[in-house]
């Protein structure tokens, strides 16, 4: 047995343990599938410890070994891609894992003919090829099309290459060069933001994918250059180290998400609405322009929570939440910042009457009934509307100014809707209850 990749297998099973553990606190399904990745690249390295068994021991060891290595950096791919739940990047990865681990098996068989090995190159490129054309017309994406184009100039090479005495060897560097060069693609498209651990995993791989191209080139011109083993396996663990920081960054974003937003709408809390407040009022100072806000209350929100529970009141305010988002611009804010109270800024150029028509216009959408598991609700609101510079000329006065205007308008219509209820009541009891 070949002990020398003992150490690496130990290394690789604490990094599986490392990983695993920052990933059990990670919300994204995208850690769990580099897991399996890893678990891979251990198979790999299990594998490789029974290379040295002559006969047919050293023949499966091998074909586990390189389908495990050419498997897990698929896996890498198919992880980093954010459409990885359609039913086309699953027959993609199918095709690709299916034909490489096919094309690996047949090479470590002594009696594959050369008919058979061609026929299982060609298969590296047409299958995936054949995946992405049956499926353009309802989607296409540039990182699937670039791998499509490494496979197929894999099987072209692999075809080109076959009939020499080195040509399984090459054949299947070069799938390995696809595969690690392709997950070094699909991070770059996935991770565009450039952190520290963005640009250390997308060098990793790119490094990673550069082995199986200077090994070679270094046993067929240097072959007296001896380069130990630990240095071309450097890449996996720089690799590990950057998708380790990736979770953490996320996790890292995830909390700063968490501190600024209403966890149960995604809204803005009360915190970044008062921030996004300062600035726009900093903003239209400089500009000269005025800025509207409109403070939201409900008004039989209670009613829903003590009638159909707290479940339909968290539902209510999700449905009321994607109200608010169709009918305010993106460049305005939305933010949750009481229990069941919302804070709208509109961002100038908006006039007074511009600003209460849009009030206006979400005080028509609240009116109107919502069904929400089978409890028909209707809630209407008191909206009060302060502008930037008339009614106040700071951001704590501006939110007062609004409040005032809430509270007035809920005391008009609690008003109204007392009046029309004495309205049917006989003149000698009305007046007494009017006081």
């Amino acid at each position: 047995m070949d002990w020398g990749k003992l150490p690496d297998l130990v290394c690789v099973a604490l990094l599986i343990c490392a990983f695993a553990s920052v990933s059990r606190n990670s919300k994204t399904h995208q850690s769990k599938i580099w897991l399996v990745g890893w678990v891979m690249i251990a198979v790999h390295f299990a594998a490789s410890l029974f290379l040295r068994i002559p006969g047919f021991i050293a023949n499966v060891a091998d074909w586990i070994a390189l389908s495990a290595l050419s498997g897990a950096g698929l896996v890498f791919v198919w992880a980093a891609i954010p459409y990885r739940q359609r039913a086309s990047s699953r027959w993609m990865l199918a095709a690709l894992v299916g034909t490489s681990t096919l094309y690996i098996g047949l090479i470590t068989l002594p009696s594959a003919g050369l008919w058979i090995l061609e026929t299982a190159a060609v298969l590296l490129g047409a299958a995936p090829l054949a995946v992405t054309l049956l499926t353009m017309r309802r989607f296409q994406r540039p990182e699937r099309w670039v791998v499509v184009v490494l496979y197929c100039a894999l099987s072209v090479f692999a075809v080109a290459v076959q009939p020499r005495s080195n040509g399984p060897f090459l054949t299947v560097s070069g799938l390995l060069v696809a595969a690690y060069l392709a997950c070094c693609i699909t991070f770059w498209f996935a991770y565009r933001r450039w952190t520290t651990g963005s640009f250390i995993t997308i060098a990793g791989f790119l490094a990673w994918s550069s082995v199986f191209v200077v090994a070679p080139v270094l046993q067929h011109y240097w072959a007296g250059v001896h380069v130990q083993s630990e240095v071309w396996n450097l890449p996996k663990y720089v690799v590990a180290a950057g998708m380790i920081l990736l979770l953490l960054e996320d996790q890292i974003a995830h909390n700063r998400h968490l501190a600024l937003h209403d966890e149960l709408t995604g809204l803005p809390n009360r915190r970044l609405f008062h921030n996004r407040l300062e600035n726009a009022l900093d903003r239209a100072t400089r500009s000269g322009q005025s800025v509207a806000l409109l403070l939201i209350d409900l008004d039989s929100f209670k009613l829903v929570n003590d009638t159909a529970g707290h479940h339909i009141g968290d539902e209510l305010l999700k449905r009321v939440s994607s109200i608010f988002l169709t009918r305010i611009r993106i460049s305005d804010t939305v933010a949750r910042t009481g229990g069941d109270e919302f804070s709208v800024i509109l961002e100038g150029p908006v006039t007074r009457r511009q600003a209460a028509d849009v009030a206006a216009s979400l005080k028509a959408m609240l009116a109107e009934s919502i069904d929400i598991e089978g409890h028909r609700l209707q809630v209407g609101a008191s909206i009060g509307l302060a502008m930037y510079p008339e009614d106040a000329t700071a951001a704590e006065p501006l939110c007062v100014a609004a409040d005032v205007a809430m509270y007035a308008e809920k005391y008009v219509s609690r008003e109204q809707r007392r009046n029309a209820g004495l309205s049917g009541l006989p003149e000698s009891l009305r007046r007494p209850l009017q006081g």
